[in-house]
């Protein structure tokens, strides 16, 4: 009884250990984001943290001028804000975008669809947080064409994690 009692408990050690395992295989894989941004500017300094926070894996490159950056990638100067993040795909986010919209648009990209933009600095969105200040602000689709869409509303800060 006793070899049986030994074998039962091993077996159970070793499916407890399998289960619990946290191998790289288990894990997602991060979304890898290149970020364009002012060395100066705060704010963007806080978005940066808040999508590392959440996963993400930034490489940060630090301009005086980001309207070469913007050109190239063809953000239309009224959808612009004061960063851009570029996925590996190619995709833009511009501006100060949850990270969960991010990892939302990356899962199931709409097609003709070229990335993401939040147009100016919506108070209490991530990076731009002052005290309990929020203002609603759309997150607009934007396509190859240069037309957009309203991807998300966030009406309430709460909605941005």
């Amino acid at each position: 009884m006793k070899n049986v009692s030994v074998f039962l408990l091993s077996i159970f050690l070793v499916s407890l250990f399998a289960c619990s395992s946290d191998s790289e295989s288990d894990r997602p894989e991060a979304i890898v984001l290149d970020v364009y941004k002012s060395p100066t500017c705060g704010c963007c300094g806080k978005w940066v943290s808040h999508i590392e926070e959440k996963g993400f894996e930034v490489e940060v490159h630090n301009h005086n001028s980001l309207d070469p950056v913007k050109k190239k990638l063809g953000i239309p100067s009224h959808l612009q804000s004061c960063h851009t993040g570029v996925s590996e795909s190619g995709y833009f986010f511009e501006g100060h975008i949850p990270a969960k919209y991010i990892t939302q648009f990356l899962s199931k990209p709409t097609e003709g669809a070229v990335g993401l933009a939040v147009p100016g600095m919506p108070a209490g969105s991530p990076g731009m947080e002052m005290g309990d200040q929020f203002s609603p602000y759309e997150i607009l689709l934007v396509k190859s064409d240069g037309s957009t869409e309203v991807f998300a509303r966030v009406s309430r800060y709460e909605e941005q994690f």
